[in-house]
């Protein structure tokens, strides 16, 4: 498509992300590609989302209600008058805002703005980041105009709405992607493997009790070579620290590194968590991993986002309940004894990256305001009939938000 045509059709978008990091993430990133085209956009998330570290200067928060269904059906009362609250608010923002589209990346706090979007006849799109459907998702595919995908197969995702599914990839952040064009660091059998460790935002305490017993397990021509780079708790800071003192190994320890990126553009080898945003980073990048899903995350979707990964040969899994360091010693050993294996992983990784993600879900998301759908989207098994001729209606044909607004 012409950068004639996207520079000269200015629009306005509203997207509506839970506030964890695995959701703004993508949604920074889509933000700032539409922006990047002439776009107007404008985020609806919660407290957290509204002051999360990486949001745009330009990309307006608004905070609405947003009600949590656990467990306790006691409790659904009031998740559900807090979602009637966010879905009016969200409709007197339509109103005023006259989006295009409405663009969901999961969590609860998209719920209501995707429910206000069905109730005004607004284009609807869902990105899913992981290899799960997610719940709120879930509840809204039915209602949505396209569900984009991160994975060529999304477990729960029925069926039914494979003709509007369109694979676009989890988008990551600009100073990432950037790396894709740096080769794998040189690494040789005299030569330092750096490796880095994560667990998340938060870390994670379980990489802080085996990684410097694993480590120190490997065989000493190759624990000799080690630097490592370690994200961890707080509290756990001064007892990792001891441990990889006593193992006489070098580490650069951390809660936050704001130069991350520099850092995995560094790294030889990654171990941590099995996020949706860490995956779709590492692909980008290229870097062989070691991946510990976290056994309470929802559906397991942490595990089954290690799936082609794994399968491609870019990265291992490990069960939590199996990540002794004696295992991981073995793994790594798998992976780093021969440089050319390490080399031939980060290949394999690098194959799975999809680094025209944030274009593709851009030209989706347009689409959807009847700027033409270019061909560079691969659609969803039996969606040839979902092309860009078969969108939903705009202007005249949608209801006016305000109609809905009181109800």
């Amino acid at each position: 498509m012409s950068s004639e045509i996207r520079t000269g059709a200015s629009r306005h978008f509203v997207l509506a992300a839970g506030g964890t990091g695995g959701h703004l993430i993508p949604a920074f990133a889509l933000a700032g590609e539409l922006h990047a085209r002439g776009h107007h956009v404008a985020l609806i998330t919660d407290e957290r989302g509204a002051n999360i570290p990486g949001k745009p200067d330009y990309l307006t928060a608004h905070v609405l209600p947003a009600g949590r269904f656990g467990k306790n059906p006691l409790g659904w009362p009031k998740g559900i008058a807090a979602v009637l609250e966010g879905r009016r608010m969200a409709l007197r923002l339509f109103d005023a805002f006259e989006p295009s589209a409405i663009v969901g990346f999961g969590g609860y706090p998209a719920l209501p703005a995707l429910l206000a979007a069905t109730s005004a006849g607004l284009p609807s799109v869902i990105h899913e980041q992981n290899a799960v459907l997610g719940r709120v998702n879930r509840l809204l595919a039915g209602r949505v105009d396209a569900i984009a995908t991160s994975y060529d197969k999304v477990d729960r995702l029925d069926p039914k709405h494979a003709a509007k599914v369109y694979l676009t990839g989890n988008p990551v952040r600009a100073e990432v992607l950037a790396l894709r064009e740096q080769d794998f660091p040189a690494f040789t059998e005299e030569g330092l493997l750096r490796v880095l460790v994560t667990g998340g935002s938060q870390g994670a305490r379980v990489l802080s009790e085996v990684v410097p017993d694993g480590l120190a397990m490997l065989p000493p021509a190759l624990r000799q070579r080690l630097q490592v780079t370690q994200q961890c708790r707080p509290e756990d800071l001064d007892a990792v620290r001891q441990r990889y003192a006593e193992h006489d190994i070098p580490a650069e320890l951390g809660t936050y590194f704001e130069d991350m990126h520099e850092r995995l553009a560094d790294a030889h080898l990654f171990i941590g968590r099995a996020g949706a945003s860490t995956i779709a980073e590492l692909t980008a990048v290229g870097r062989p991993a070691i991946l510990v899903p976290l056994p309470i995350a929802t559906d397991d979707h942490q595990a089954v986002n290690t799936r082609e990964m794994v399968k491609a040969g870019g990265a291992r899994m490990i069960r939590q309940d199996a990540f002794q360091p004696k295992e991981l010693a073995k793994q790594i050993q798998a992976m780093a004894m021969n440089p050319s294996s390490l080399a031939n992983a980060a290949h394999c990784a690098f194959n799975c990256g999809r680094p025209d993600a944030v274009k593709d879900l851009a030209d989706l998301v347009e689409s959807m305001s009847g700027i033409d759908l270019m061909d560079v989207i691969r659609v969803g098994e039996g969606a040839a009939a979902a092309t860009a001729s078969a969108r939903p209606a705009t202007g005249s044909a949608r209801k006016s938000a305000r109609e809905f607004a009181d109800q």
